[in-house]
Formats: C-alpha cells, structure tokens, sequence
C-alpha cells in the first residue's frame, strides 16, 4: 500500500521525537510505501480529482539523510490507500481550505484520517465542551467583564488563546488578580477574539498527561509533561519533561469514555490532555508522544496505530 504524509516540510522533521516520522517507520517496516506532501501542494480543478504534488521517499535508517527521494508526480489522492493529515497547528485558514480539499478527495473515494469534517467539527481547545463531566470550571468569552467575574469566584486561573499550540500565550494569574486586564487585551485584542479561561490546577505539578486513543483504544502508557523550574506550562515546546507512566483509574475511564465517541466520528487518532482527574484539550490534528512513550516503555504505539488503520481500511 501507497500512504501519504501531509505534513510540514520533511526538513523540519526531528526525528529522533517526531511522531509522523514513527508513523512512517513503521508503516515501511510492513512494506508500505511512503510519500509526503504539504497542504500547499494540494490542488484541484473542475472536473478533475483532487491532487498533489508529491514524494515519493524511503526512509535510510541514517538520523541526518533520514530520508532518499525516488522522485516526484502529481497524482490523485484516491490513488493513494491511505492518507494521514498531519500537518501540525495553528488551525489557520489555510488548514480550513485544506480540509474542505481532503474532504472532496473522500468523495473521489481518497480514505483520509483523520477525517476532514472531524478536524473541523473538534477544535482542540473547545471539544472539550461537550464533555463536561471531566472538565474543570471553564470560560469561553470575549468579555473582560466575564473574565473578571470568573477570576474573582476561582481565584487562581489560566488563560489561554483558543488556536494557540505547544504552550503559546499561556498566562496565568493568581488571587492578586496582577496583569488581568493586560492579559485579557493581550489576549481577547481588545474584545475582538475569544478566549480560554481555566480554573488553575495545582496537579499540574505532577504533569499535564497526553493520553493518546488509537482507534477508539487508549495506549496503555501516558506521557506527563511536568513543568520544570517556574514555568507553569508542561507541554513539551515550553521545556517540560516528559516522563511516561501507566494510566491511571481516571485517566481510563475519561478515554473509555471518549474513545468510542471520538472515534465514530472519524478520529483514528486523539490526544486527550489530563491535569490531575480534569480534561484540558482534545488534540486531533497531530497528536504526539509516540516515541517517547516507546522510548521509556517499550510500548510500541506506532506498531497499535498502523494496526488500527490497517484494520480501518479492511473495513
């Protein structure tokens, strides 16, 4: 079988952490051929398929040449068995476009994962709305006024913009209430964009853990990003450490839940962020940790993950 990659430039890969890179070695391991692409290079016209200018690559198992290139073609992308969008956020316009494009490939017959009407339907930062049971107080607004209020009845809170990724334009404020109009002009441009309020979890000291959940299954093995110093930010762009460890009770019954739910709708893959027993984000634009959960445990979640889209597609 012929996977394609939409992703970020091949160049940019680091690839003793990236989780595409994992997908694509294992994916060659069983002896599917790998190419890959950018969003750019998707393109349609009246009365033609859906394309893209692609490459076709071998992986060398060498960490600085990581990668040959057989050549280059334009094609159609139902000629490919499977496509895995994985181009990393910000979920801008451009992503939008992108998946409006993927999803007339679906309806050349192209097999896309994750699906393209769920990438839109579950953006990352307020999937979680419709799961409250496992969410902290939580405020979506562009009202100073509202963040106020919020502020005043949880004290302690984080903020934090709604296509914002790896840690960007985190703040939190505590009980003194110092910068919060700042912040929320920061951050809301002056009433022009809505934003994320957070009541503050003290659990974040022991990690803010990506839980990942292949083909409606949580991986067995979490990856805590613990801040470090005194960064109030995990994630791992922002200096965390990741250390892997067991789910916890918690964490399989939120993923027990949301498993089957998330993945009826077309998402073969999630990473459901959890601070102490809440919820904070569903990721499922390109979800990450694969290799440091290995890494650390031996668990192979790239073996599980082409698993479940090899199963996905016999059915």
């Amino acid at each position: 079988m012929n996977i394609l990659f939409i992703a970020d430039p091949l160049a940019s890969f680091k690839i003793y952490k990236d989780t595409t890179f994992a997908m694509m070695r294992e994916a060659q391991r069983r002896g599917h051929h790998i190419s890959a692409c950018e969003p750019q290079d998707l393109m349609w016209q009246r009365g033609t398929a859906v394309m893209a200018h692609v490459r076709d690559i071998t992986l060398t198992g060498n960490a600085t040449t990581w990668f040959e290139e057989r050549g280059t073609r334009s094609t159609a992308l139902q000629d490919f068995g499977a496509i895995l969008m994985r181009k990393d956020p910000p979920f801008d316009s451009e992503y939008f476009y992108a998946t409006h494009l993927l999803e007339q490939a679906e309806r050349d017959g192209a097999k896309v994962f994750n699906k393209p009407r769920a990438l839109r339907d579950h953006p990352e930062k307020l999937a979680i709305m419709e799961f409250p049971q496992f969410i902290g107080p939580t405020l979506v607004t562009r009202d100073p006024e509202d963040i106020k209020r919020f502020h005043a009845e949880h004290g302690d809170i984080i903020l934090k913009p709604l296509d914002g990724m790896g840690g960007m334009g985190i703040f939190r404020v505590g009980p003194d209430g110092l910068n919060l109009g700042s912040i929320t002009e920061t951050l809301n441009r002056h009433g022009a964009q809505s934003l994320m309020v957070q009541k503050f979890l003290p659990e974040i000291t022991l990690g803010d853990k990506r839980v990942l959940i292949i083909g409606g299954q949580p991986v067995p093995y979490s990856l805590a990003r613990i801040p470090q110093g005194s960064e109030v930010r995990g994630n791992l762009a922002a200096g965390g450490k990741g250390v892997a460890q067991k789910l916890s009770a918690r964490d399989r019954e939120i993923s027990e839940a949301l498993g089957p739910i998330l993945h009826s709708r077309g998402l073969l893959l999630a990473g459901v962020d959890v601070i102490g027993d809440c919820v904070t984000e569903i990721n499922v634009t390109s979800p990450t940790c694969f290799q440091e959960i290995f890494d650390q445990t031996g668990f192979d979640v790239s073996a599980m993950f082409i698993d479940a889209l090899e199963q996905a597609l016999r059915t």
